[in-house]
């Protein structure tokens, strides 16, 4: 094809016409080329040397092929050389050569320094590249990003010395770097701009988890905790690098996961969710005009593919194909779909793809919304061989409305369900009670009686009419969702509190009415513990958590979640109000995921403990600096200013609504010191505690510093030495084994931390000491009274009281000849420690860990359901109640 028509054939795209008025050498390789695809081998070709030269010429060597190849892939495909086919296997092998020549390219700048990786027979292990999506079903559109898993199949380490070079690395970390290595190679911006983005939040635990993966690591992450989406994403999953045999053996682990051996509610439910899910995304992002994600768009034809596939896959091998058409044919074949709708199915795919590429060669853009400018419109409609926009917008309205009347009819059962409970929601207190008592409810007419007079109440007849009919859609669906818990009665009065609570903001009646996911699942938590049910009636905003499991489940993350946290807050600069309420709120939405977690049985009451604990001394670091920052009259850029952790958070055994026991310190000799720095710990305090409209960020003890509640806000590290040493009471230094540094100054924290230590090894009269920690103990136990005739598991004889109390005691009394007793490592470690070093008899100390655990396990059980004393049935826990007796009586006889 002559120059002058290429020029005329690519004239729509802004971006082609730049990149040949920059470039016009490549102009004429496309007159040269244009008949022919850009074949792999041509791929491999123009990157072979790219393990040579610098990093800077390797990028640009791999983004100007990028150019090469999208400009003949378009202009292919304009012309009518190639099809849709065509132009996603260009792209697809455009993908996995850079991948391989990335890849390449790190290898060799490791390889000298480290050597090869190997398991441990010595065997060389491959990185394997998995492309999911898109690129693993090799239908990459032009200016698409990649999404990536990186894996390889065993652990073990590099050659090291062995093989020359300088040192040894893990595998993991030999991988780690060169995975880091390929995406920098990839998806940096120069110039020339990038190759591919790549998005690698597909990989076990998302943005959270590790880069890369070892086969048995992936395994056990989707066997524990591989949920129902993820399923879903690793259909189209495709190893590209690393050999047939380890291939082989990824398909081993994946293949059982994907796909299962029959069909069971727990993957119909996931259809129905992945459902939701598309119709939620177009409605809460306004997706109308966008071709992929709205509706009638390509993201329903892939779901109406894959989510059978989900399905039916396991039963069906052959099921198990890749490409989209592909499997919209199987499915006709299999009568799973009617020919006419697979077919039609089929074409409309063709059909949209290519509109995708043409918004896509316009300026090279990742966009699937359709133009608003008249200019690119025309540009369009030019591409597509339209004689207009209007022409192109008819046949896409058209083929829109089909995807999505199939769409429709796939779903159409599910979507159509029938409540038993529907009967439930009237006037009539009998008939409301005959249903409910039929579905298992216990006391039916007490949960009848207050449904009809929620009906007959003035927070629910004022609601606007949309609010209302709302609230008559939920309670049935509410009723129903409480019968799959333990106790649907409590499930279902708690929930109608909630309802009644949010009735008044529509968006909460909303979000609850249009995603059932969200409502059964605030049910099974609600239904578990009274005092979630209180935490997300005061938070409403939480239920916005509830919409996505993967957000919901996920590890925390705190480094990103620090970082996240203070990207917002910088955007609110000048408004500590608004500050103060996204402290707030962040803090609970991490709370709630954590307690959806403790509840599910995902974390243990000690992981809990430390999590809660790592989220509280990251919010008291951001607040410092906040503070800091908005501080009149400060006297430096850092503040030389710590907070000392006491108690629960000193301990890291924090509780939901554990108070915070803090003390502030300083080190620094400016004459403004004194005063800058009380002023400052004030306003930490009043950002802490005080009540806004998103509630409070903790309640705080400040009690625990030096001369308690007459004595200063804020001491100086040479005051506070001082005191421990001169006037300190012996209680004052047991609280200090369970202190800590928490947020602020590093060096003041580790003053701090070295007085805490010389305190606690200071050598003591131990018959005194023991006397003065039981007269203490005396004083809790007589301010804390109980004739319930139940076990109080923390203040009664034998309980977690008497546990701390004597490992202070241990600690203080010995820690002059046994410094390791001075970490703060806790109750149960600390424990384990006193027995090796010959402290305490083994056996005692051991029946007294255990007690601890339980004691915590049912403290922490009855409180989740609002007990305001830790109190059980003595027969319940007698045994541990005289194991931690006799520790007792062993460490004070």
């Amino acid at each position: 094809m002559p120059p002058t028509a290429i020029q005329e054939l690519l004239r729509p795209s802004r971006y082609a016409t730049g990149l040949i008025a920059a470039r016009p050498e490549l102009g004429a390789e496309l007159a040269a080329g244009l008949d022919a695809p850009f074949a792999r081998e041509e791929m491999r070709a123009a990157l072979a040397r790219l393990a040579e030269g610098s990093d800077a010429e390797a990028k640009t060597a791999l983004r100007r092929l990028r150019q090469r190849v999208f400009l003949r892939a378009m202009a292919r495909d304009l012309a009518g050389l190639a099809g849709l086919d065509e132009v996603c296997a260009t792209m697809s092998d455009l993908a996995e050569a850079a991948i391989e020549a990335a890849l390449a390219r790190a290898n060799a700048e490791l390889l000298p320094d480290f050597g090869a990786p190997c398991d441990a027979a010595g065997a060389v292990q491959p990185l394997i590249v998995v492309g999911m999506g898109k690129l693993g079903g090799r239908e990459l559109n032009v200016s698409s990003d990649i999404d990536l898993v990186l894996l390889y199949p065993e652990d073990g380490d590099t050659g090291g010395a062995a093989c020359g070079a300088a040192r040894s690395l893990s595998n993991h970390e030999y991988f780690t770097r060169a995975g880091r290595r390929v995406i920098a190679l990839l998806a940096e911006p120069t110039a020339d701009g990038i190759v591919f983005r790549v998005d690698m939040r597909l990989r076990p635990n998302g943005d959270s988890g590790p880069l890369v993966s070892s086969y048995p690591a992936l395994e056990t992450y989707l066997i524990t905790q591989g949920r129902e989406w993820e399923r879903y994403a690793w259909i189209k999953a495709r190893p590209m690098t690393g050999g047939a045999a380890h291939h082989a053996g990824l398909e081993a682990i994946r293949r059982p996961f994907v796909y299962r051996k029959y069909l069971d509610y727990a993957s119909l439910a996931a259809m129905r969710q992945l459902h939701a899910e598309v119709r939620r995304e177009v409605a809460r992002r306004d997706l109308a005009d966008h071709i992929k994600l709205g509706p009638g768009g390509i993201r329903e034809i892939e779901f109406i593919a894959q989510a059978l596939q989900l399905v039916r896959g396991g039963r069906d091998p052959a099921l198990a194909a890749r490409p989209t058409r592909t499997v919209l044919a199987l499915l006709a074949q299999r009568k799973m779909l009617s020919e006419s709708a697979a077919r039609e199915l089929a074409a409309d795919y063709v059909s949209l793809r290519n509109l995708e590429h043409r918004l896509q060669y316009l300026d090279d853009a990742q966009t699937h919304r359709l133009p608003q400018s008249e200019e690119d419109r025309a540009r369009i409609s030019a591409m597509s061989g339209l004689s207009g926009w209007a022409a192109c917008e008819r046949r896409l309205r058209e083929l829109r409305e089909r995807v999505a009347t199939h769409f429709q009819a796939v779903f159409a059962e599910d979507d159509a369900r029938v409540s038993p409970f529907d009967d439930a929601w009237q006037d009539d207190a009998r008939a409301v009670a005959e249903v409910l008592a039929q579905h298992g409810y216990r006391d039916a007419q007490g949960c009848a009686r207050r449904i009809v007079a929620t009906r007959a109440s003035q927070r629910y007849t004022l609601l606007p009419d949309a609010s209302r009919r709302r609230f008559d859609s939920l309670v049935p669906q509410l009723a129903a969702a409480a019968t799959r818990t333990a106790s649907p009665d409590a499930t279902l009065l708690r929930g109608l509190d909630l309802i009644e609570a949010v009735a008044r903001r529509a968006a909460y009646l909303a979000l609850l009415a249009e995603h059932p996911q969200a409502l059964s699942r605030v049910a099974r938590m609600i239904g578990a513990s009274s005092w979630a049910a209180q935490f997300v009636t005061q938070h409403p905003l939480l239920l916005d958590e509830l919409l996505d499991d993967r957000v919901l489940y996920a590890d925390a993350d705190w480094p990103e979640f620090g970082r996240e946290l203070r990207a917002q807050l910088a955007a609110f600069g000048d408004d500590p109000e608004r500050q103060m309420n996204v402290l707030r709120e962040a803090h609970q939405a991490q709370v709630f995921r954590l307690l959806a977690k403790d509840l599910a049985g995902r974390l243990t009451v000690e992981r809990l403990a430390d999590e809660l604990s790592a989220l509280a001394d990251l919010v008291l670091e951001i607040t410092l600096d906040l503070v800091w920052s908005r501080l009149r009259g400060r006297h430096r850029e850092r503040p030389r200013f710590a907070v000392i952790a006491y108690g629960k958070l000193g301990g890291k055994e924090l509780g939901y609504a554990s108070d915070l026991d803090i003390i502030f310190l300083y080190d620094d000799a400016d004459e403004a010191a004194p005063e800058t720095y009380a002023r400052f710990a004030q306003r930490i305090n009043t950002w802490l505690s005080s009540r806004t409209s998103s509630g409070a960020l903790f309640d705080t003890d400040l009690r625990l510093r030096p001369s308690g509640a007459s004595g200063l806000l804020v001491s100086s590290i040479a005051a506070f030495r001082e005191y421990q040493e001169k006037q300190a009471w012996s209680w004052e230094h047991q609280a200090l084994t369970r202190a800590r540094s928490c947020a602020g100054d590093r060096a003041v924290g580790a003053q701090f931390e070295a007085i805490r230590e010389e305190v606690l090894r200071r050598k003591r009269d131990a018959a005194a000491l023991a006397q003065e920690v039981q007269a203490m103990r005396e004083k809790m136990h007589a301010a804390h009274p109980n004739a319930s005739g139940r076990f109080d598991v923390k203040h009664d004889r034998g309980g977690m009281i008497d546990i701390e109390f004597a490992v202070q005691f241990l600690v203080l009394a010995h820690a002059h000849r046994h410094p390791q007793l001075t970490g703060n490592l806790g109750n149960i470690a600390l424990l384990r420690i006193a027995a090796e070093l010959g402290l305490v008899p083994a056996p005692r100390a051991r029946a007294a860990r255990e007690a601890y655990r339980e004691f915590r396990r049912i403290q922490h059980a009855l409180r989740l359901n609002g007990a305001s004393y830790a109190r059980v049935p003595p027969e319940g826990v007698a045994a541990h109640a005289a194991a931690v007796r006799a520790f007792w009586d062993g460490v004070f006889g």
